[in-house]
């Protein structure tokens, strides 16, 4: 068996149990007052992940393969992250209602939607190029990274389009 297949199982498993796991939590409400407002800290984790996956192409074009790595591991963090303080804050506080009207609010939506469909399917292909990465398949890791990148970082872009629409509604 290759060194990839054997993560096979838990790149399924993430990808079917995080999305599960988040949807699951968006319904429980802990009565818990927190010291800071996650939004736009959550927003910005989002506007570092864009950037740092910017670098990340930008390195590995010029053939930094170790600081390609080391940013990339970064992006993955920041990720990570944003989704922790993301479901804290939906555990902790009521949703906010999108205010716009008219046109915006069918932009607004539009974008919503795209970024939240976005976000489950980019799970598994972030998994798949990580470990394709770590297994030093590189011809197949460069295959799906082509995809990766721009789905991921529309996901990272969105989530701070979508903050700054909501947040004069907070």
């Amino acid at each position: 068996m290759s060194s990839e297949k054997k993560y096979n199982k838990l790149i399924i498993a993430l990808s079917v149990v995080i999305p599960l796991a988040v949807a699951i939590l968006f319904g429980v409400k802990i009565d818990l007052e927190l010291p800071i407002f996650l939004p736009p800290i959550y927003a910005s984790i989002n506007a570092l992940t864009a950037v740092l996956l910017v670098v990340a192409v930008l390195q590995v074009k010029k053939g930094n393969i170790k600081l390609h790595e080391q940013v990339m591991k970064a992006a993955i963090a920041c990720s990570v992250l944003f989704l922790v303080l993301y479901v804290l804050y939906h555990m902790t506080s009521d949703s906010t209602q999108y205010g716009g009207e008219g046109m915006m609010r069918a932009v607004y939506f539009f974008i919503l939607i795209s970024h939240i469909i976005l976000s489950i399917a980019v799970i598994p292909f972030v998994l798949i190029t990580y470990v394709r990465a770590i297994t030093n398949n590189i011809e197949l890791h460069k295959k799906i990274a082509k995809y990766t990148f721009p789905l991921w970082l529309y996901v990272a872009v969105t989530g701070v389009v979508v903050y700054l629409m909501i947040s004069p509604y907070y």
